[in-house]
Parts: C-alpha cells; structure tokens; sequence
C-alpha cells in the first residue's frame, strides 16, 4: 500500500542512520586492528602502490605485467587475512558492514533487466509502519499463539479447531522453507467467532516477527481501498503501488471475506489477487463467515476454483467464543 511522502522520508532517514551506524563501527573495528596488528597498516599501503602501479602497467598495454602485480597483491591480501586470524578476528573483520547484504542498505536492489525495484527490507519496513499506523500491532499482542485455549470447544467443533491450529502452525514453521511452486494459503471458514480470524493473527504475528512482510486486510478495508484508487484518474501512482504492494507482500491476510458490499468489480478484484500472487508463488490466508456453497454463490466460479484447488481448506464451528468468555468471566 502506498506511503506517505513523509512516511518515505522517515524510512530514508532510517537507512541513513543504519549506513552512519555501520560506516561508524567499521571505523571503530579499523582502529583496533591498526593497534592490535601494527604490521596490517604497511600491508594495506603496499596493497594501495601495487593497485596505482597495476593501473599504470594497463594503460601501457602491459598486460602480462600487471598481472604478475594482480597476483602480488591477492598474496598479500591473504596475507592480511592470516594476520587478522592470527589475531583472534575474523578473516571479514574489516569488510563492509551491511545491516542488508542484499541492498547494501540502499532499499534497492536490481532485477534481472537491470531496473530498481524495493528489497525485502524497504518492504519489510513499509508494512512495518503501516501496520503501526493501522493499530494492528496492538490486536497481535492479545491475538497470537501464547493465548491459544482449546477451552470453549467441545466435540465435533474441538476436533476442527485442533485441525485448523495444526495447519497453523505447520503453516508458520514451513513458510521460510517454501519455495514459488510449494507455496501455502489457508483458507478458514465457519460460523461466526469459532477462531478464524483469531489464527489468521497468530499467523500474522508469527511471519512478522521471522522479517517477512505481511498485509492485513478486512475484506471491506481492502476492497474499499482498491475502489477508491480505481475510479480517481489522479490517483493511478498510488493504485500502481497499491497493486504492487498487494501482489508482491510475503503474506496477505484478507479478514471476513463476504462482509464486503460484493459486486463485479469487488469479484473482478479478487480474482485478480488470487490469480496473481498464485503465479508469484505468494502465500494468502483468508477468513469468512461463508460456506463453500455460498462462496461459489457470491462470487465466481473461477474463484470457488481457485480457493477449493489452491487453499488448505479449515472449517470452524460451533458456539460464538467470544460469548462463551463473557459468560465465564461474568
């Protein structure tokens, strides 16, 4: 989802006190070697008079030359090597120190035809901030794992819920080991306040504290959102980046689908998330208050399909929960 022009700018300047931070400590660990290791300092201004000599042989044609240098210098840098080893540091002590190897902290990274496109870091503190903004984060501290009870189920409604919690978390554990063509989503369903939307937070939380990014959506929010870009011509920019949020996101997670106001366009929309973070290998978990033959009611065919087809399929039932609480702890 698109940011704020303010909300970027703070993003960059975090990245710019990320590179102070690390320029910073390289610095500190540079010093401390020069004082531990006397002799890395020559070998460093032998390594800097062979690398000018090198250039000047090139520029003369002197390739065979400048190669007998180039072999000088890999000498004396593994040189450098022992000598920090040697030294109770590591061989990379003094390397670049990069908070994201990826990007090398910039937030951008290059794709295979050469354009910028944002590194999992720049999105990962995208949705970070949004979902500071939304609140949502203040719903995860009180909807995750440490708070599951199988205590307000019984029977039939017992055994679906202890199904839906095993997928759960199988779904957690193996969502860093998945790749585009063994991706997950669940789908849950069920009558009302039987948990659904509870483990869609559990899920949340867990792949956002392992540094993936997550959008959460209720179903009304997000398609309210997608009409509200989609019919203003000024807004195409932030409906591109809407767009490209919604479809590129590690996990979606779409609340209470069917309490939207569902028409073509919400159907049409819908379709077009599916279908694209299906070809993306993008996971989704979805929640609704609908049954199969509802959903294939409410929407398309097209749709029913690739829900029954792509989606774990968790059904809840039983007795509201939440009722079930208020009236124990009354």
């Amino acid at each position: 989802m698109a940011l704020t022009q303010t909300q970027y700018q703070t993003i960059a300047r975090e990245y710019e006190v990320i590179r102070d931070n690390n320029r910073e400590l390289s610095e500190v660990r540079r010093f401390e070697v020069l004082s531990n290791v006397p002799e890395y300092s020559e070998l460093e201004k032998n390594i800097g008079t062979l690398s000018v000599k090198c250039t000047s042989l090139l520029l003369d044609g002197r390739e065979k030359d400048a190669e007998n240098v180039r072999e000088e210098i890999a000498r004396i840098r593994s040189k450098k090597e022992t000598l920090l080893m040697d030294a109770g540091y590591p061989s990379d002590y003094l390397e670049p120190i990069y908070s994201c190897d990826v990007c090398k902290d910039t937030g951008y990274v290059r794709d295979e035809s050469g354009a910028l496109k944002k590194c999992h870091c720049l999105k990962l503190k995208e949705t970070t901030l949004l979902y500071e903004q939304s609140n949502i984060h203040e719903v995860l501290d009180r909807e995750n794992f440490s708070y599951l009870s199988f205590d307000y189920f019984e029977g039939e409604s017992l055994a679906y819920y202890r199904k839906a919690v095993e997928i759960s978390r199988r779904f957690v554990r193996d969502f860093a080991i998945k790749d585009k063509k063994d991706y997950k989503n669940i789908l849950f369903y069920g009558t009302v306040g039987t948990g659904k939307s509870f483990l869609s937070n559990c899920i949340a939380n867990e792949i956002i504290k392992a540094g993936y990014s997550v959008l959460y959506f209720s179903a009304f929010a997000l398609f309210q959102k997608a009409a509200s870009l989609a019919f203003d011509n000024k807004r195409k920019s932030e409906l591109d980046e809407f767009y490209g949020d919604v479809f590129e996101c590690d996990l979606l997670v779409i609340d209470d689908l069917g309490t939207e106001l569902t028409n073509s366009f919400v159907s049409s929309e819908l379709f077009a998330y599916l279908n694209e973070r299906a070809l993306r290998g993008k996971s989704t978990v979805i929640s609704t208050n609908l049954f199969p033959d509802e959903l294939r009611d409410r929407y398309s065919d097209r749709i029913f399909s690739r829900l029954m087809s792509n989606y774990e399929i968790c059904k809840l039932v039983g007795d509201d929960i939440r009722f079930a609480k208020k009236y124990k702890n009354a």
